[in-house]
């Protein structure tokens, strides 16, 4: 997965996550299928992908919460 923009504190790639959502799993599907991740790690994942997507500089960051 070298490259790849990962969840932090794991090593499931955001673009898994932004797959299973837009092939209609739903976030608590997801949360069942990934228990160690939370709301908070799906919804910065949607946030991370909708700035690389906009063009926006990204850097790592952790989790608000």
């Amino acid at each position: 997965m070298t490259g790849k923009p990962i969840i932090r504190g794991t090593r499931i790639p955001v673009d898994q996550i932004i797959r299973l959502l837009g092939e209609g799993m739903s976030v608590e599907g997801i949360l069942e299928d990934y228990p160690h991740l939370s709301k908070k790690d799906i919804r910065a994942a949607l946030l991370y992908s909708s700035k690389v997507i906009g063009g926006e500089d990204v850097f790592p960051l952790k989790a608000k919460g």
